[in-house]
């Protein structure tokens, strides 16, 4: 998985004195968990772009002025509920022995069958939760629709891979075909239709006179 580099310095004070006082100078308090200890520390929110505004998943190196270096996984994340500024970030460390869950992306290739017949994709899950060792993290899970035909689901049973592990339950459903409203509409008015002929023609059978009375 690509790691992004976030520098920053360490916080000795985690008051909310300090913390406002970090903010209004546009750096965002972060705590990294998963060591001995907690690790407190602040960076330019800037430094934080290429990692939350983005579809794809990243580890990070967190490069402190003090002269140590980590590995992690952002955790959590916490926005102002008016600005949607980062108020504050939470990241889990990196061990090389030691499996790490966090959510991927999924990538849908290929063309369905069912869409090209005029279904329509459903992207039930965008997004899935796996399980591995740091070095076998995924970037992304492809998933390849192409065999999917209307009315077809893909779980996330049909996923699992034997370098992560997906944490969704089997039968979640990731994406499925669904038949377009129009399609369905159409094949409505068809069996109308074919309801309307069928009655034309009892009723044609039975204004029909008899052979009997036709004689007479």
């Amino acid at each position: 998985m690509k790691s992004i580099t976030i520098n920053g310095s360490k916080r000795e004070s985690v008051g909310k004195k300090s913390t406002k006082a970090l903010r209004n100078a546009g750096q965002v308090p972060c705590v990294l968990y998963g060591g001995d200890t907690p690790v407190h520390f602040a960076a330019d929110e800037v430094a934080f772009n290429k990692l939350v505004y983005t579809p794809n998943a990243h580890t990070v190196v967190i490069e402190l002025d003090n002269g140590e270096t980590y590995q992690g996984v952002m955790q959590d994340i916490q926005f102002h509920p008016v600005t949607d500024a980062i108020l504050h970030i939470d990241f889990y460390e990196l061990h090389e022995g030691k499996p790490i869950t966090m959510e991927v992306p999924v990538h849908f290739v290929g063309n369905s069958k069912g869409v090209k017949a005029g279904g329509v994709l459903r992207k039930n899950s965008r997004r899935l939760r796996v399980k591995a060792l740091p070095k076998n993290l995924p970037d992304f899970i492809e998933v390849d629709i192409t065999p999917l035909k209307i009315g077809n689901k893909l779980y996330v049973g049909d996923l699992q891979h034997e370098l992560y592990r997906i944490m969704q339950t089997d039968n979640t459903v990731v994406c499925q075909i669904k038949r377009a409203r129009l399609a369905m509409a159409i094949a409505v008015d068809d069996e109308d239709e074919d309801e309307l002929e069928e009655g034309a023609e009892a009723a044609a059978e039975g204004d029909a006179p008899a052979e009997g009375d036709a004689q007479e």
